[in-house]
C-alpha cells in the first residue's frame, strides 16, 4: 500500500513564501513523475507542475518564475517553493506520483490535500 501525505500548507500575506512537501510511503520499487496540482473555490482542479524522475521540472504559466518543484529520490519526497505568492494562488494543493509499486506495475497515488490561502 503507497500514502502520499502532504504539508506546509498555512495562511500568507501576498509577496511571501511557502514551501510545501510531499512524502511517498510504502511499498515503493520506483517512483516516476510526481505533480502538483491545486484546486481554487469552484474551479477544476489544475496542474501546477511536474517533475521527472531526473529532476527536470515543467509549470503552469501563471507559476513560472515564482514556483520551483524539486524531489529528494532517496527520501521518496517532494517539495513545491513558492514565492511572490498572489491572492489567486489561493487553493487546496495536492501532490499526486506515479509509482512503481513492482517493475511491471504502475499506479497514481493522491494525497489529501493541503490549504494555502494567500491575502492582499
Amino acid at each position: 500500500q503507497v500514502h502520499v501525505v502532504e504539508s506546509g500548507g498555512g495562511l500568507v500575506q501576498s509577496v511571501w513564501s511557502l514551501r510545501l512537501s510531499c512524502a511517498v510511503a510504502g511499498y515503493i520499487y520506483k517512483i516516476n513523475e510526481m505533480y502538483w496540482y491545486r484546486q481554487a473555490p469552484g474551479k477544476q482542479r489544475e496542474l501546477v507542475g511536474s517533475i521527472t524522475s531526473d529532476g527536470s521540472g515543467n509549470y503552469v504559466d501563471s507559476v513560472k518564475g515564482r514556483f520551483t518543484i524539486s524531489r529528494d529520490n532517496a527520501k521518496n519526497t517532494m517539495a513545491l517553493q513558492m514565492n511572490k505568492l498572489k491572492p489567486e494562488d489561493t487553493a487546496v494543493y495536492y501532490c499526486n506520483a506515479d509509482v512503481h509499486v513492482s517493475r511491471n506495475s504502475e499506479y497514481n497515488y493522491w494525497g489529501q490535500g493541503t490549504q494555502v490561502t494567500v491575502y492582499s
